[in-house]
């Protein structure tokens, strides 16, 4: 009887291993003359700001490889964080912009938002930093007219 289990776990176990489905992450390949994204600054602190306003920053880069930069995706840590790239591929040796929005509205306090860049350079990906802090808007008076 134990033989039987034995031999029944083990066809489960294998037929399990057998039905893992292969990975879909990309696979880094050693190619020297891939390209390289270099970016002049990775985080850009906004400072202070009032809850509801929005910022803007351009991260700018270069592709210091041998072969053209493809930007597949920019991903925002949140909705509140939207980037914006280069559809087209980036030629060796020439810049580039990633354009990111953060909208506040709703947000309080440090805040760090990320964009997460996936691309066919030797890294793969790259993440960007947005950080700040994000205060209340300043209280209203709310004293009825009349008390006025």
């Amino acid at each position: 009887m134990k033989r039987i289990l034995l031999a029944a776990s083990l066809c489960l176990s294998m037929a399990c291993v057998n039905a893992q489905t292969p990975s879909t992450a990309p696979v880094l390949q050693d190619n020297k003359n891939a390209p390289e994204i270099k970016f002049d600054v990775e985080e850009y602190n906004f400072g202070t700001i009032k809850q509801g306003d929005h910022v803007t920053y351009d991260f700018s880069f270069v592709n210091s490889g041998k072969e053209p930069l493809i930007i597949s995706s920019a991903q925002g840590s949140c909705g509140c964080t939207v980037p914006q790239w280069p559809k087209e591929p980036v030629a060796k040796g020439a810049k580039g912009l990633i354009h990111v929005e953060f909208n506040s509205t709703g947000k309080m306090g440090m805040q760090d938002k990320t964009v997460t860049i996936s691309s066919n350079s030797k890294s793969g990906q790259k993440v960007l930093h947005l950080k700040g802090n994000v205060e209340a808007p300043p209280a209203e008076n709310t004293v009825p007219a009349d008390k006025k």
